[in-house]
């Protein structure tokens, strides 16, 4: 962990918060449109959150962890953006509900160590130092609280092309998580297990690019497939359906998805 890469997290999160209304905050879209299948898989493997108490580790603007409140979970959002802090604030007064916020990088949080049931790090560790915040993760949770993550791949090479199209939208000390990493979360959790989305289902993105014309880096790509999830949502389920069908016959290629969830317990 440097202080420049942080300080650079930090000027872009708090640009971007900046420039977002609360109201246009997708809190319920992110885990419940046809087109989320990491967090729709995320919410079977957390089941009651009715009291649990839940760390949104690098929350971002907020969309976990005011959902997670909606279901009843006690929620603390940590995140290193004061912007980002502000808003999930702003969210969570719009959602009527209660949002603990602490402000501090995802490695070295502050927080009270065994504090938390469950630790979800969304779309956190590929800005990070990984190793750090998965130790971090482990250490302020309680013993058999559970670890879930989910993080963008780095072998797709068409995908590369994407993240170099689209730089006006993404740090520069991003990493994509590489299968390898795996050993990283096996030497902290047990029962460590992952799934891999979107494979065919990336025609999406080229649907964007090619026929309508959005550029990568004028739209957040993982934003709009949730702004415009009715209208995709048919297209979407049968390239499904194909990724389903690909991954029994061919478990290996799941490498080549654009999102990765891990999940293992302390």
């Amino acid at each position: 962990m440097t202080r420049d890469r942080l300080d650079r997290e930090e000027a872009f999160h708090d640009h971007w918060a900046a420039s977002v209304r609360p109201e246009d905050v997708l809190v319920r879209q992110s885990f419940e449109a046809p087109t989320a299948p990491e967090h729709r898989h995320i919410l079977r493997l957390l089941g009651d959150l009715t009291n649990r108490r839940v760390l949104d580790l690098g929350c971002g603007l907020g969309e976990a962890a005011v959902y997670f409140a909606l279901k009843g979970a006690v929620v603390t959002a940590s995140d290193l953006s004061p912007g980002m802090l502000d808003v999930v604030a702003r969210v969570a007064t719009l959602y009527g509900v209660t949002v603990t916020c602490q402000c501090a990088p995802a490695e070295r949080t502050g927080l009270p160590p065994d504090a938390f049931d469950v630790v979800y790090a969304g779309n956190v560790l590929h800005h990070t130092d990984t190793a750090a915040v998965l130790d971090e993760a482990r250490r302020v949770l309680t013993p058999g609280g559970l670890f879930v993550s989910w993080d963008p791949l780095a072998h797709n090479p068409l995908i590369n092309v994407y993240r170099r199209m689209a730089r006006a939208v993404r740090t520069e000390d991003e990493h994509p998580l590489r299968i390898s990493d795996l050993a990283l979360f096996r030497e902290r959790f047990t029962n460590v297990q992952y799934q891999t989305f979107w494979l065919t289902t990336l025609a999406v993105f080229l649907r964007f690019y090619l026929f309508e014309r959005v550029h990568p880096s004028s739209e957040r790509y993982w934003k709009k497939i949730l702004t415009d999830a009715d209208r995709l949502a048919p297209f979407h389920a049968k390239l499904e359906r194909w990724d389903e069908r690909i991954f029994q016959w061919a478990p290996w290629l799941g490498r080549y998805c654009w999102n990765i969830v891990v999940w293992g317990n302390k």
